[in-house]
């Protein structure tokens, strides 16, 4: 089983979410780590090779972006309350610099 790193802080974004999205995204990112899909996902290839998008319908529209493509480690990399059809210009940002300075860490992997 792989296991998850939280970077920036996108742990306490999820910690701030209502227990049942909570509920739902740690069931999802369980599935992950079992190298099994989640139940309601999306790839973002715009925003980086092998970011995907963990969807959860609780309430509010929830997001969870990460990157599992390494062997032993899966990063999260940012989580967000989706309130609009397309996803905000500062949650793509966050994403895609958080998962180059990972791209960069990792020797351009």
């Amino acid at each position: 089983m792989k296991r998850l790193v939280w970077l920036g802080s996108s742990r306490g974004e999820v910690r701030s979410f209502p227990p049942e999205a909570r509920r739902e995204i740690g069931h999802e990112l369980d599935q992950v780590q079992q190298g099994l899909e989640p139940s309601d996902w999306k790839a973002l290839p715009s925003l980086g090779s092998g970011i995907y998008e963990i969807r959860v319908h609780a309430g509010n529209e929830y997001r969870v972006a990460y990157v599992a493509k390494f062997p032993e480690v899966i990063y999260v990399l940012h989580a967000f309350v989706k309130k609009t059809a397309r996803m905000s210009d500062r949650d793509g940002t966050i994403i895609r610099k958080r998962y180059q300075e990972l791209a960069h860490t990792k020797g351009g992997s």
